[in-house]
C-alpha cells in the first residue's frame, strides 16, 4: 500500500515542481534579450483607424483652427485616437423598506328555496343540513417584510481608451481595457461609452461621470479569486435550493 502511494506523492513534483527544483540554491535566471515585437503581448493587432485626410494649411498662420494648444491639439479627435478616462467612484447608498399587509375574508351561501328541491337535500346530504346555510367560509392572511441595503463603493484609477466610432452628431464612442497580472492573479478593468469632444480636457483626459451609457467593470480572475468563490457543488445547490 505504501509502495503504491509513492508515485502519487511524486506526481506533483513531476508535473509542476521540476522547474522550481532547478532554482533551489540560486537566484531566478533573467530572460534573454529578444525583439520586443516578437513577444506574445506585442503581436500584430488591428484597431479602428480614421480615413486618410489632407491637413488644412492656412497661409501665414501658426495657429490651427479649433486647437487648444499653440503647437498641436493633444485631444482625441478621430477614430483610433487615445484618451485617458479618470475613474474616481465614491458612492454610498442606504435603503430601508418595510411592508405590512393584512386581509380577512368571510363568505356565506345558502339555498332556502330552489324550485322545491331544497327539501330533497337531506336525502343526499347528512340529516343536519340546513338549506339556508349551506356554505360558510372564513379566511385571513397576514404578511410583513423588512429590507435594508447598505452600499459603500470606492474605485480610483485611470485607464486608456480608444475612439472606436465617431457618431453623426460628432460624439465619440470609446472602449478600453487594462489587465494587470501579479503572480497568479489577474486584475481586469473595462470601460466603454459615449462622450462629447467638448468634455475632453487639454490633457486629453475625461472624467467617468461625463460618459453616457457608461459601462465600467473591475474584477479579476486567478487563484485567489477561485479560492474566494464557493465550490461548484455549493453554487449548484444555491440555485436549486435558494432558501
Amino acid at each position: 500500500m505504501r509502495t503504491a502511494l509513492v508515485p502519487l506523492l511524486l506526481l506533483p513534483l513531476a508535473t509542476g515542481g521540476c522547474a522550481r527544483l532547478a532554482d533551489i540554491g540560486s537566484a531566478p535566471a533573467l530572460s534573454e534579450i529578444s525583439n520586443p515585437a516578437m513577444q506574445p503581448e506585442a503581436r500584430v493587432i488591428s484597431l479602428p483607424m480614421p480615413q486618410p485626410s489632407m491637413a488644412e494649411q492656412i497661409p501665414s498662420s501658426l495657429w490651427r483652427t479649433g486647437s487648444r494648444d499653440f503647437f498641436r491639439d493633444p485631444r482625441a479627435k478621430a477614430v483610433g485616437d487615445l484618451l485617458t478616462v479618470v475613474i474616481d467612484i465614491s458612492d454610498q447608498a442606504q435603503l430601508r423598506n418595510s411592508t405590512q399587509r393584512g386581509r380577512t375574508n368571510n363568505e356565506k351561501a345558502g339555498l332556502p328555496n330552489f324550485f322545491g328541491l331544497e327539501s330533497r337535500l337531506p336525502a343526499i346530504l347528512p340529516d343536519a343540513v340546513d338549506p339556508s346555510s349551506l356554505v360558510d367560509l372564513d379566511s385571513s392572511s397576514t404578511s410583513s417584510g423588512n429590507g435594508t441595503i447598505q452600499r459603500n463603493e470606492r474605485i480610483a484609477m485611470r485607464v486608456a481608451a480608444v475612439v472606436t466610432q465617431v457618431l453623426p452628431n460628432g460624439n465619440f464612442v470609446i472602449a478600453g481595457r487594462q489587465e494587470v497580472r501579479v503572480n497568479y492573479e489577474l486584475r481586469e478593468m473595462r470601460i466603454a461609452g459615449v462622450i462629447r469632444p467638448e468634455d475632453i480636457s487639454n490633457a486629453n483626459t475625461i472624467e467617468y461621470d461625463k460618459i453616457a451609457e457608461a459601462r465600467i467593470t473591475y474584477g479579476g480572475r486567478g487563484q485567489i479569486t477561485d479560492v474566494q468563490q464557493p465550490r461548484y457543488g455549493q453554487q449548484v445547490l444555491d440555485v436549486i435550493l435558494p432558501f
